[in-house]
């Protein structure tokens, strides 16, 4: 399953599973340094970050910034 931390709020992370529907995760469950805007990957109950996640990161960012010019 994959994930792109939305926001945090208090002890819990608010991840994006696809537009427009969301989950919500404690914040200790993800790695350390998530910050919003990472994209992370959830395994056999563990939560890491995707693998390439700095391309897709990119790739989104990209696509946010032609959507609001």
């Amino acid at each position: 399953m994959l994930y792109r931390v939305e926001r945090f709020e208090g002890d819990f992370a608010i991840l994006e599973l696809d537009a427009g529907k969301f989950t919500e995760k404690k914040r200790a469950l993800l790695p350390e340094n998530a910050k919003e805007g990472d994209l992370l990957e959830e395994r056999n109950g563990k939560i890491f970050f995707a693998p390439d996640s700095g391309t897709l990161k990119r790739q989104v960012q990209d696509l946010e910034e032609e959507l609001f010019k």
